[in-house]
């Protein structure tokens, strides 16, 4: 249930009708559903019921305070990779005892601030980072908690950019490297060992890899638990959301896969979700400057670009696109269409959110929609060419409120300075 619509040719976020909130906010700009994220939280909580976990929202995914106090309300913990993230959860009240801190490069500070806050756990992801937090820890007086990331060797069969759980990739220990941690940890006095952590990427659609991933780590989960008293196996997310309309799997499915191994192994069980509770709720609203063209392709160019919207760019990601005062939407059949490039303003011909997409007829000054924008887009947003990044809305019912302001020229030079 994502709660965008099309009534009487116009696009509607829940009851608010998506072109007036353009005509106050002005475009570029991201509109988020309330309701939205609501019913994908749920939805994880009631398929991982059984295990009764400790989900912890992914920050990276979006970051903004409206929604991280939103994921509190509901009783959400906190993933975070850096201390900016664990700054913005503090802010809004998250329990620090329902953090976990993740991310291959966690600076002394990093870790000082998070032992200092009392987090749940650190994810560890190699020898040298384990060493590192003894060292700080012992410095403090504290005992570090830690969960060793283990990289199981699946391939999770989605964009490489997002692979995490092969060997080639960056992220986590493989089983030989867990081992010495291991044994290393039964040395430590400043550091407990409280489980382990696999996560293998992001956007996955095949239910399979996770089926492989799981068995290995229960193994390990149970062997290791007859010479220490493990609590913690923590999963991930990565669960793969629509941005085509139909390559998402139902996560019950996940689950199915998964919960057997986890109720044999007797573990409390995490979870790491993020673009799967935010990724549907968002959109980002462009507005058609010129429509040009140049031999045989039509170019819309737009007010948003890979500044604002990265994924494309960076992945060749695709995102479903319509006007936002369009007949029946992306997902059905219309006629008089036509291939169209939908590019931006930036000076690079990476620029683009869609090439040769059959689209209406589309004139300067018409908005148009980018769907499933939720989830590391604004994130994921930078100032390139000097851009002001772009105001934030959170649609709740009949009624919507700007969560972050639009940027302005003066924000851009914050903090610079330049001689007289």
């Amino acid at each position: 249930m994502d709660s965008f619509d099309y009534r009487n040719g116009t696009l509607y976020c829940e009851d608010v009708r998506v072109r007036d909130i353009a005509a106050e906010v002005g475009t570029p700009a991201y509109i988020y559903s309330r309701a939205t994220v609501e019913h994908h939280y749920r939805r994880i909580e009631e398929a991982f019921n059984a295990g009764a976990p400790l989900i912890c929202y992914s920050v990276k995914a979006n970051g903004n305070l409206a929604i991280l106090r939103l994921m509190k309300e509901m009783g959400s913990g906190f993933d975070v990779v850096s201390g900016g993230e664990l700054f913005r959860t503090l802010k809004v009240g998250g329990d620090p005892r329902k953090t976990v801190f993740a991310g291959v490069g966690k600076t002394d500070h990093d870790i000082r601030y998070a032992l200092e806050a009392g987090v749940l756990a650190f994810n560890v992801e190699s020898l040298a980072e384990l060493e590192n937090i003894e060292r700080i820890a012992a410095d403090m007086g504290r005992k570090a908690p830690v969960v060793i990331r283990v990289n199981p060797d699946v391939d999770p069969k989605t964009h490489t950019h997002i692979t995490t759980g092969k060997a080639e990739n960056k992220f986590g220990v493989d089983m030989r490297v867990t081992e010495e941690m291991i044994a290393r940890i039964a040395g430590m006095t400043h550091v407990k060992l409280l489980g382990f952590h696999c996560h293998i990427g992001s956007q996955i659609t095949d239910i399979e890899p996770y089926g492989f991933a799981i068995r290995k780590m229960t193994a390990l989960f149970q062997n290791c638990r007859r010479s220490y008293p493990l609590e913690y196996l923590n999963i991930g997310g990565g669960f793969g959301i629509y941005y085509r309309g139909d390559e998402a799997r139902p996560v019950k499915e996940f689950a199915e896969q998964i919960m057997p191994f986890v109720k044999t192994s007797r573990c409390k069980l995490l979870l790491e979700p993020g673009r799967f509770i935010v990724g549907n709720a968002g959109i980002l609203v462009t507005r058609v400057q010129y429509v040009k063209i140049s031999g045989a392709r039509r170019f819309l160019i737009c007010d948003a670009g890979m500044n604002d919207l990265m994924r494309p760019a960076l992945y060749n990601a695709f995102h479903r696109i319509w006007p936002v005062e369009g007949n029946g939407g992306p997902d059905t059949a219309a006629e008089n269409l036509s291939p169209a490039d939908v590019v931006g303003p930036i000076c690079e011909s990476a620029d683009y959110f869609a090439r040769e997409r059959p689209l209406p007829p589309v004139k300067r000054g018409d908005l148009l929609t980018v769907f499933s924008a939720g989830a590391y887009g604004f994130s994921m947003s930078s100032n390139y060419n000097s851009h002001p990044r772009p105001p934030e809305v959170l649609v709740e019912g009949d009624s919507w409120r700007t969560i972050r302001a639009r940027e302005t020229y003066q924000d851009l030079i914050r903090g610079e300075e330049a001689e007289d």
